[in-house]
């Protein structure tokens, strides 16, 4: 059972979203990595930081598509997971994890060795484990940095922009200092011998790409931003191009000022500030410039860190929402409002990862991390185009498809190769210990299909068998039995809960208790969030109302509040959101805002409903007497599968009814109805005359009437009036008007088909 939450609200802008990937991005490869970096192939390193441009601009550009059809939290693992499937998913979502968590590392490190240039600590040795100084203040700033995570901080999006602001400032002006400071010469040859020559230029790119992860991480958002179709791919993509091209300057301007081979770890610690030294000396402010980089060097790996924090606890929301990892790590602290196992358990990770304390196996094991999760992405953007579902609408599109997808995929999985094998290997433990976790675990929860291999179980007579054998292989079991009931009157509540608590026990399924708290539009949602309790005082009464009533079912429940400027078409989105199989929901004479007309509602709101819906008229919940009247059809068709279900969870007895010209044909009809849906031992009764007054009569010995919402199509109720709902009026037990989620045309809408 799972406690309530909230869903995510959209409140980043383009500037927050674009600051996200700046900031994260722009921290490793200028305060942490250019001594490392040069020592690596030289001058030609500043080439390796626009190779790492240029094949992340390649995701980038898919990442923007994927993400403009898909905004949900979890980014590229989402994507991925829904492409490709859980298994892929799998490894996608644990790799962006601990990718994530070697990069937090790596960048806590880089501001402990920030902190130790002015806060000298001392090194300590715990037994075998002797810790340098910045390894002290990295665990210091990771504890602090995981910290403000737990418990959370306020308006820490407009904190970012301030950061990321300042930075670019700082940087703007190292610049344009260091470039009258700058010998060019110093640049030559470009590739030098002793590093390998232009051979060394990829194997630099593999150890830089760390400095490119920050791009991935807005995706990871895009639940929560703004106008998606816009803002993604400009944040995204510009995010890319601008630190792509701050890097190349820079690097150029460190190398011109002082000569590459003196800025080598084994030289300096922080190149930087030594660059800094010169750069700002030559106009007499040598200290004050030195104090700006290392302010801003503290900056940038703290912002780079917490946004790496951050990130992950979004990709463990999205693999717990899939029931890829248990859903526990998601769970609320009740006091900070945050996914505090998840940013517990993440934390844990980083501090062990300081520990070991290498900067340059953390970066290249981190990229190998996400260098495997891009190329699997832009393999699933591939996936998507190709199979061409209808869903699938992106309002943004990569350019020069296939091209695009085709060449990140090769160059992200490329770029591997020119990895050390120990950290390739370390990467593919990782990457071998998510299969198996979906394996062991996994696989026998997770709901989700993927694309590919709908696509190719679609297709199993035209592809090899052992294509279509690989897909069947890796397709889920199917997962649970989603039933979502929308609740909105205390009063009807347990009618409600007992129904689809009912159902979803029969079937092996979940309870998902949904509120949609509704606000004016005037209101902002991301504002409206913050006051819930405020706004609507009984969601959380509800809700834990409803968490007790299933309980007692001994099902699982999950509950969600839901803020929205609608409230009745807001059921039909979070139905196909949560992926229901069923929803149950009520309806008296007002309800919705449409008195009396609840079918009619749902028959003009939707062509297609996005999975069965069933609506309880409720005059008291008594399941002991059924009746199920049927012609035929979907509909009735459900009816007769509620019917049964509630009869094995209540020991109901059912009645059928048919409404005929000829007695004969009426019970040849429905003595093969009811054995064609499992119900010979139901009571049949055959009555000719008038359909709605041998209904009402039947009824009027019964304690609930199961019956199809929509036997007779739209055309024909507008002409001769709604039979149902007549029906529904004058009957005195409750009722449940049951419709079947179907595919139809508008001309099969109007005439009922």
């Amino acid at each position: 059972m799972t406690d309530g939450d909230e869903e995510l609200a959209k409140d980043l802008g383009l500037l927050s979203a674009l600051t996200i990937g700046v900031g994260t991005m722009i921290g490793a490869g200028i305060f942490v990595l250019p001594g490392q970096a040069a020592a690596a192939a030289g001058p030609a390193v500043a080439l390796s930081f626009v190779i790492g441009g240029v094949i992340s601009l390649f995701t980038a550009l898919s990442a923007s598509e994927l993400g403009t059809a898909m905004p949900k939290a979890g980014g590229s693992y989402y994507y991925v997971n829904h492409a490709l499937g859980p298994i892929f998913g799998s490894i996608a979502g644990w790799g962006n994890w601990m990718g994530l968590a070697f990069a937090s590392a790596f960048y806590t490190l880089g501001f402990g060795e920030y902190l130790a240039t002015f806060l000298p600590l001392p090194a300590v040795a715990i037994g075998p484990v002797s810790l340098t100084s910045f390894q002290i203040g990295a665990l210091l700033a990771g504890v602090t940095f995981i910290g403000v995570n737990y418990v959370g901080a306020k308006e820490t999006g407009g904190i970012q922009i301030i950061i990321v602001t300042l930075l670019v400032t700082i940087l703007t002006l190292f610049s344009a200092l260091g470039v009258m400071q700058a010998d060019l010469s110093t640049l030559r040859p470009f590739f030098p011998t002793e590093t390998g020559g232009a051979t060394a230029v990829l194997p630099a790119t593999g150890l830089v790409f760390v400095s490119f992860l920050g791009f991935a991480k807005i995706t990871t958002v895009a639940e929560e931003l703004k106008n998606p179709g816009r803002n993604l791919p400009l944040a995204v993509v510009g995010s890319v191009a601008i630190v792509t091209v701050m890097y190349a300057i820079i690097m150029v301007v460190l190398m011109g000022v002082i000569n590459w081979r003196q800025l080598g770890p084994e030289f300096t610690t922080a190149p930087v500030l030594d660059v800094a030294d010169v750069a700002f000396g030559a106009v007499g402010v040598a200290g004050i410039g030195v104090g700006l980089l290392t302010f801003a060097g503290l900056l940038a790996t703290a912002s780079s860190a917490n946004a790496s924090i951050l990130a992950s606890s979004r990709i463990n929301f999205a693999m717990g929402r899939d029931k890829l990892i248990t859903a526990k790590l998601n769970a609320i602290h009740p006091n900070f409002a945050t996914p505090y196992r998840s940013i517990a358990v993440t934390g844990a990770l980083i501090l062990v990862f300081i520990v070991v304390g290498d900067v340059k196996r953390l970066a290249k094991a981190g990229s190998v991390l996400h260098l495997i999760v891009y190329g699997l992405l832009n393999l699933a953007l591939l996936v998507m185009r190709e199979a061409d579902i209808e869903s699938y609408q992106p309002e943004f599109r990569v350019p020069l498809y296939p091209v695009v997808p085709i060449l990140g995929a090769v160059t992200s999985f490329g770029l591997i190769a020119f990895m050390e094998p120990i950290e390739i290997g370390l990467a593919f433990l990782f990457v071998g210990g998510g299969l198996v976790w979906y394996l062991a675990y996994a696989s026998g929860k997770a709901e989700k299909k993927g694309i590919l291999s709908q696509y190719i179980l679609s297709r199993s007579e035209e592809l090899p068998d052992v294509a279509v054998s690989a897909a069947s292989s890796v397709q889920p079991d199917g997962g649970d039995y989603r039933v979502m009931v929308p609740l909105a009157n205390p009063e009807r509540e347990k009618d409600l809960i007992t129904l689809a608590s009912a159902i979803a026990k029969q079937r092996g399924g979940t309870v998902d208790a949904v509120h949609v708290v509704r606000v004016p539009d005037q209101t902002a949602l991301a504002g409206a969030a913050e006051f819930a309790d405020e706004i609507d005082s009984t969601s959380k009464e509800l809700l834990t109302a409803a968490r007790e009533d299933a309980g007692t079912f001994g099902v699982d429940v999950e509950t969600h509040t839901i803020i929205s400027h609608r409230r009745f078409e807001e059921i039909f989105d979070a139905a196909a959101d949560h992926e229901a199989d069923l929803v149950v929901m009520g309806w008296r004479e007002d309800s919705h805002g449409v008195p009396g007309r609840i079918e009619g509602a749902i028959d003009e709101l939707t062509e297609d409903l996005p999975c069965d819906f069933l609506v309880l008229r409720d005059r008291g919940f008594e399941p002991s007497k059924i009746l199920v009247p049927t012609a035929g059809g979907p509909d009735s068709e459900l009816s007769a599968e509620i019917a049964r279900l509630l009869a094995s969870e209540f020991d109901s007895e059912i009645s059928l009814l048919h409404v005929a010209d000829s007695q004969e044909e009426g019970e040849a009809f429905l003595s093969k109805w009811a054995a064609d849906h499992g119900l010979e031992d139901a009571t049949l009764r055959v009555e000719t005359g008038d359909v709605e007054a041998a209904i009402e009569a039947v009824a009027s010995e019964s304690s609930m009437l199961i019956i199809g919402a929509t036997e007779k199509g739209l055309l024909s109720r507008l002409v001769r009036g709604t039979l149902v709902l007549d029906v529904v009026d004058d009957v005195e037990c409750s009722v449940v008007l049951a419709e079947r989620a179907r595919k139809r045309g508008l001309i099969n809408r109007l005439v009922g088909k």
